[in-house]
């Protein structure tokens, strides 16, 4: 996992393409599913050429139990010009050193202390 964030934010697409099996399948958090190296590269190509950045992805937590790995980030890029910045999770399963699944999930909103009433809520 530490491999594949790594490789986003180094805007290295071979790098990322080497942490997944062939027939892997990456799940964006706002809902594209991607199958397969081939597609991951298009996407990723895809992707930058349009004018997206990864300007950081850092690991606040993460763990292993056996062949799946968790990782909670935070995010921040730049997309057509715009900044973006949230906080998510990623779930992956591994075939040998490879990630074969990932999925990942993202905060809808900025985080805050809930102060006991829900007009807090805007």
């Amino acid at each position: 996992m530490h491999s594949y964030i790594d490789a986003w934010r180094l805007h290295d697409v071979d790098a990322v393409l080497t942490t997944l099996t062939d027939d892997c399948v990456v799940i964006e958090s706002y809902g594209p599913v991607y199958r397969g190296r081939p597609r991951v590269e298009q996407w990723m190509n895809a992707w930058f050429a349009a004018g997206g950045r990864v300007d950081a992805w850092d690991i606040t937590t993460h763990a292993a139990a056996g062949e799946f790995l968790m990782a909670e980030w935070s995010f921040e890029c730049t997309w057509r010009g715009q900044a973006g910045r949230f906080e998510g999770c990623s779930i992956a399963r591994l075939d040998g050193d490879r990630i074969a699944y990932l999925r990942e999930y993202a905060t809808s909103g900025p985080l805050y202390a809930w102060t006991g009433t829900w007009r807090d809520q805007q």
